[in-house]
């Protein structure tokens, strides 16, 4: 999403609108916040979000406890409303896993589902009930019953840090930073706070039927010059005598500005795909239909021995393979992935990312979609974010 998007100019004066109509008119502006897909006109409605609707509330606690009174905190947590999240599809996979076991609420004799002691946390309590009571909620002691609703929703980084800004939703999930999609001088990122859940090696995959031919590395230069369309046939790459089909993501998800960013440095470089999608789900989809083609996308969807296997890297030198090395710091396509909140983060949404940046959290819902865990330092850094814990 370019920065001078006039939707995203216009931030401050909708969220005074959605102030003022209440859920209705965020539930619109939502249905409209999407990007196209390309020329193909699939605009991803296929998956839009993944709890029943249960309405977020109207106003977001600061997290700040130095400006909150006793009373209004007990309220608060004996009544919260529902935790609500959007945006990127990349991030996705970690915050639904998590809304996922929060709302199941497993107990702690449960090791395949919490099994809390094997982490090293001393307590009985069921899941949600004990990163909820660190920051004052009371426990129901009951499954699938947690001191408060988390929903996840399906749509694109800049729909996610745009819900979080226009206060349509808690927590904005995005693959790339916020600076890169409102633009550096954008006066909302005064007040967004920026959590870091996970990082991404961003792999590059072709069709099975491209790779069994023989193209199985790639040079950075090479890979610019396919979405160029400078290289436009896979036998001047040593692959069969096949057009390229070159998959892009929508230009508002953060999958697309960080592969601009980190390739060509600059995300506003005018790449020219052959089509454009709006998910990483519907990436994966046109690659296993197709025995020409080429995308950037999630290690989440990566299936190396399946439809979509993921080419080696040549860049400044060194050789990038997936399983081997798309961790290093060095490996340019590399991204953070994001969990924004608005004008601080409150007690439900510390609650919410501290499991996830727990040692926990990063084994149960990071590391098995294949995203690298933040190094404890990091995650100690991420935490002084957070509300405090009472």
């Amino acid at each position: 999403m370019a920065p001078d998007d006039p939707r995203l100019s216009d931030l401050v004066s909708r969220r005074k609108f959605i102030a003022t109509t209440g859920a209705a008119g965020a539930a619109a502006i939502a249905g409209c916040s999407s990007g196209g897909d390309g020329d193909d006109g699939d605009d991803g409605d296929d998956a839009t979000t993944a709890a029943p609707d249960t309405e977020a509330p109207a106003d977001t606690e600061t997290g700040d406890s130095e400006t909150e009174s006793d009373e209004d905190s007990s309220e608060s947590a004996a009544e919260p409303g529902s935790l609500t999240a959007d945006g990127s599809s990349t991030v996705y996979p970690i915050t639904n896993l998590a809304s996922s076991l929060w709302n199941g609420n497993p107990p702690a004799d449960d090791e395949e589902y919490w099994g809390p002691h094997q982490y090293g946390i001393e307590t009985d309590e069921k899941l949600a009930d004990y990163w909820a009571g660190l920051y004052g909620f009371e426990p129901t002691g009951e499954r699938s019953v947690p001191p408060f609703q988390v929903q996840v929703a399906l749509s694109h980084s800049g729909t996610g840090v745009e819900g979080v800004i226009n206060e349509r939703v808690d927590i904005g999930d995005a693959s790339s930073t916020a600076e890169s999609i409102l633009g550096e001088g954008a006066e909302e990122l005064d007040d967004i706070v920026d959590h870091v859940v996970g990082v991404d090696g961003q792999p590059v995959v072709v069709s099975r039927e491209i790779y069994e031919a023989g193209v199985e590395q790639l040079t950075g230069e090479e890979l610019k010059a396919i979405y160029m369309k400078e290289i436009t046939n896979w036998s001047e790459l040593g692959g069969p005598d096949k057009e390229i089909y070159a998959i892009g993501r929508a230009e508002d998800s953060g999958t697309d500005t960080a592969f601009r960013a980190n390739l060509y440095g600059d995300p506003e470089a005018p790449i020219e795909p052959d089509t454009r999608k709006g998910q990483n789900q519907q990436v994966a989809t046109l690659v296993e239909q197709n025995d020409n083609a080429i995308a950037y996308i999630a290690l989440a969807f990566v299936e190396p021995d399946g439809a979509t296997p993921p080419v080696a890297l040549e860049l400044d030198g060194t050789v990038y393979e997936y399983g081997k090395n798309l961790g290093a710091k060095e490996y340019p396509l590399n991204r953070d992935l994001h969990c924004y909140t608005w004008e601080g983060t409150d007690r439900r949404e510390s609650a919410f990312i501290n499991m996830i940046l727990s040692d926990f959290g990063q084994q149960y819902f990071v590391e098995p979609n294949n995203y690298f865990k933040l190094p404890e330092e990091r995650r100690e850094e991420e935490r002084a974010k957070l509300a405090d814990q009472v």
